[in-house]
């Protein structure tokens, strides 16, 4: 399933000449949840975490 955030700045069709010095000028766009979920540390700890969960949960059902 594929969504989007459609923001004002999408929806302005006014601006019909953008410069390089005015791109420069403007603050950096804020980054969703996406961008930090693709860090390699946060993907590692939740693959350490996942990892743990199975193996409790594989000794839970195989030798309890």
């Amino acid at each position: 399933m594929n969504c989007a955030i459609i923001t004002r700045e999408m929806l302005d069709t006014t601006q019909l000449d953008t410069t390089e010095s005015d791109a420069a000028s403007r603050p950096p766009e804020p980054r969703g949840c996406l961008f930090a979920l693709s860090q390699p540390p946060l993907m590692i700890f939740l693959a350490v975490i996942g990892f743990l969960l199975l193996m409790a949960s594989l000794h839970d059902l195989l030798l309890l």
